[in-house]
Parts: structure tokens; C-alpha cells; sequence
């Protein structure tokens, strides 16, 4: 079995114009969109296609079916791909095949790293490491900040085979002497167009200047923009350009809907359309941290186990969270921008965007958290007075409009709450621990 170790030393995470523009998404689309292309057809070695089994995975997805062949062969690749298509599969499998068929270039330095924007998407990459790599007997690590320094320092000491990380946190450990890269053979920057939009990119070039000059280097990214490529060709070698339907920004397994409402009446229509989904786990996203915080009240005395996830929750509470979620705890996470990309739970049957986006990418990320890896998944916006002007941002974007309808008063539940703001303050003056949340009376409440 992999040895596997999240740096923090907490539990294992569990192991997916505008007025001429064409309607998209308006209806539920079809299965999974794998290709012909068989893992067992290419060079990959038999403990990494014992992994793939497991898992259930027998056909490449376009991206891994386009990457695969070349990067197994050592090329440096720079590659597109809309979110939950998956990328990250196909530069573990590289990975794990050059750590199995070549020499250990030092006797306890990290043999490869990939790099990530966020602390939940090193998270999930770490814990896809342990399932697909689980009988390579790799020792994989998962470093990032808002955690403990001495925790996460004591888990680099002895011999590493995969770190996984964000930038800022590999960089402190990189100039301690805790973290060597010189003797990296391949090294793998994921989401590299989030690490331009978080101000990364400085980061990114400091660590792979670091880097061994003779290793394989991958970098995936939504979309591959001019900045992009020139972070590529800057620090790789004869970079292989690879685009999967590039026009295509939406993953086709998702089902977008989309509904105009009045801004006093988003909460009441929120009621209903939970109500008519019925999802197992859905994601709401909202604009402001404010916001979240009182729709994650409102929404929980009404009797859905809610829990909300911003940027300034701590580190460790984010885990649970994203923990309870995974295991079926928490039934709706709402969540600001945070959670867009570096969120990733398997069977996330439902996106709501309570809040349309200001920035059109925002809503692609966003929706890509359901019908990942090929799966179905369904994703609703309500456009309020206030939003909708950023919606034909968003449909030119896609190349389409979406299906929508207005939202009529049988389409409404009552809130049955209590008012936000007294509460809060009492409840703050508590504990601020909650217990369950009331249970839903006829729907969480009547029908308008």
C-alpha cells in the first residue's frame, strides 16, 4: 500500500452575440464522454493500471487519451482541458510510470512535485495519488499553509517520492533547507491559469527555477492563454501544446438552467427548487462572504444541514467541512469563490449560482464542480434584478445561451426562519455551535 501522508498529520481524506447566440445545455446531456482510447493500450506499468481497475477506469478521457501517449514517452506538455475532464489522472499516471522505470536520483529528495493553487485541490490530488498509485509503494506528501509548520515540517524528513502543494507554503519549506528540488524528474503545475489570478505566478517561476534543468515538466490549465504559454515555454523544453475542444468551455455532462426572479423572492425559490431536487449534495455559491452567511443561516432554519465555507474559515475547519460533505453530513455547502476550483467531491448532483458572477470564467469553475469525470450533474442560476447584467457576459463566454425561465409564484416556499440578524448575535454570544437543524415542515414551508 502507498504510504501516503497529509502534511497536517489529520485523518486521510476520503478518495470526480448574445441575442444570436444558440441555447446551450437545455436538457440533460448525455453519459460520460470517454474516449476509444484503453489504458491497458499504452506503455503504462502494471501496478498503475492495477490502480486504474480498481478504480474502474478502462477508457482515457479525451485529455488523458491526447496527453497520455506523449507525455509517458517524457515530453513536456502544456495542456487544455475544461475542469472535472481528467487532468489530474493523466499527470499521476506519468508520473508514477518515471518514478517506476528510472533510478532515484537522491536518497530521500522528492522525485516529483506538483504544484496547485489551492490547499483543497493539493488535498484531493494527494488522496487521487494514493488510489491510483496504490501499489507503487510511493510515500506521497501534501504541504500547505493555514496548517501547523512543525507538522507539516516533521513529515518532509526521510525519504519522499511525491510532493504535492501549494506555492506559497512549498516556498517557505523550499527556503528553510526542508524542501530539495534539484533532483525532481518531473514536475507538474496544475491549474496554471488560477495561479495568474491569485498572483502566483512569481511563486511558480521561483520553484520551478529549482527544479532539476533535465526533468519532465506538465502544466494543465482551463485555458491556455497568452501568459500561460509564456510561463511555459520560459521553464519547458519543446512544449506540446494539446487542446481538448477548446471552443467548448462547459463540460457537456452538465445540465445548466437558468431562472429570473426577483431579487425579495431568491431565498423563497431556493426553498422550492431544493425541494424539486432533492440532490444528495449540492453546492450553493454565493458572491460575498455576508451573503453566505446568511443564506448558510436562513437555509439551515429551514431545516437543511448546511455548513459554509469562505475564504477566512480556518484551515483545519475548512477540512472538516469538506470531510462532512464527502461523507454525507453536511447536505448543501454554501460557499463564496473559495470553493470554485479547489473543491473536489465526488457526486455533487447539484450547483445552484445564488449569486451570478462577475467574472464569466467564474461561472464555468463554478458548474464544473458537478458532471465531473464524465458523470451527469445539473447546474441552476438565478439571475436577480440586481446580477443579471453580468449574464450575457456569461452566455457570450460559453458561445450560448442558456435555457432559462422566470420563476412564477407557484415556484416559491415560505421561509420559516427566524430574522438573521438578532439571532446571529445570540447565538454568537454562545457557543456559536449549532446542533441539527429543524426539521422541514411540508416542504420547508408553504407554498406561496
Amino acid at each position: 500500500m502507498q504510504d501516503y501522508v497529509v502534511a497536517t498529520l489529520a485523518e486521510k481524506p476520503p478518495v470526480m452575440q448574445a441575442d444570436v447566440l444558440p441555447t446551450v445545455a437545455s436538457a440533460r446531456v448525455r453519459g460520460p464522454s470517454l474516449s476509444d482510447v484503453a489504458f491497458s493500450d499504452l506503455p503504462i506499468p502494471a501496478p498503475v493500471l492495477r490502480g486504474l481497475d480498481d478504480l474502474g477506469f478502462n477508457l482515457c478521457t479525451p485529455i488523458q487519451a491526447k496527453t497520455l501517449p506523449l507525455s509517458l514517452q517524457g515530453n513536456d506538455i502544456a495542456g487544455q482541458a475544461q475542469t472535472g475532464t481528467g487532468k489530474t489522472a493523466a499527470f499521476l499516471v506519468t508520473a508514477f510510470k518515471e518514478m517506476l522505470e528510472t533510478d532515484r536520483l537522491h536518497p530521500t529528495a522528492p522525485r516529483a512535485v506538483v504544484v496547485a493553487p489551492t490547499r483543497e485541490l493539493a488535498l484531493q490530488i494527494a488522496a487521487d495519488a494514493e488510489v491510483i498509485g496504490k501499489y507503487c509503494h510511493f510515500r506521497t506528501i501534501a504541504v500547505f499553509g493555514g496548517m501547523d509548520w512543525e507538522k507539516q515540517a516533521k513529515v518532509l524528513e526521510g525519504t519522499v517520492d511525491l510532493v504535492v502543494g501549494t506555492p506559497g507554503r512549498m516556498m517557505d519549506f523550499m527556503r528553510k533547507h526542508l524542501l530539495d528540488l534539484r533532483h525532481v524528474q518531473i514536475a507538474v503545475i496544475d491549474e496554471a491559469d488560477r495561479m495568474f489570478d491569485m498572483g502566483f505566478v512569481d511563486d511558480v517561476r521561483f520553484i520551478l527555477g529549482h527544479c532539476a534543468p533535465s526533468r519532465q515538466t506538465m502544466m494543465f490549465s482551463a485555458t491556455l492563454s497568452y501568459d500561460v504559454m509564456q510561463l511555459a515555454k520560459r521553464h519547458m523544453r519543446e512544449v506540446i501544446e494539446l487542446r481538448v475542444d477548446p471552443d467548448r468551455v462547459a463540460a457537456d455532462t452538465v445540465e445548466q438552467e437558468l431562472f429570473h426572479v426577483r431579487e425579495r423572492d431568491k431565498l423563497s425559490f431556493l426553498l422550492w427548487l431544493l425541494e424539486q431536487k432533492k440532490p444528495k449534495r449540492a453546492l450553493i455559491f454565493i458572491n460575498t462572504k455576508r451573503a453566505g452567511e446568511w443564506l448558510d443561516f436562513k437555509l439551515y432554519h429551514n431545516g437543511w444541514e448546511t455548513q459554509l465555507m469562505s475564504g477566512d474559515v480556518p484551515q483545519k475547519k475548512r477540512l472538516k467541512i469538506v470531510e462532512d460533505f464527502k461523507a454525507g453530513k453536511v447536505e448543501v455547502l454554501v460557499a463564496t469563490d473559495v470553493a470554485a476550483r479547489g473543491l473536489h467531491v465526488d457526486d455533487i448532483d447539484l450547483v445552484i449560482n445564488f449569486d451570478l458572477p462577475v467574472d464569466p470564467e467564474d461561472y464555468v469553475h463554478r458548474i464544473g464542480r458537478t458532471g465531473r469525470a464524465g458523470q451527469s450533474g445539473c447546474a441552476v442560476s438565478v439571475a436577480d434584478d440586481a446580477l443579471v447584467e453580468h449574464l450575457p457576459g456569461i452566455e457570450r463566454y460559453l458561445g450560448g445561451k442558456i435555457a432559462s425561465t422566470v420563476a412564477t409564484a407557484d415556484m416559491m416556499l415560505d421561509d420559516i426562519g427566524p430574522s438573521f440578524g438578532a439571532t446571529m448575535k445570540a447565538q454568537n454570544a454562545k457557543s456559536g455551535k449549532r446542533g441539527k437543524p429543524p426539521r422541514r415542515s411540508g416542504g420547508g414551508g408553504g407554498r406561496r
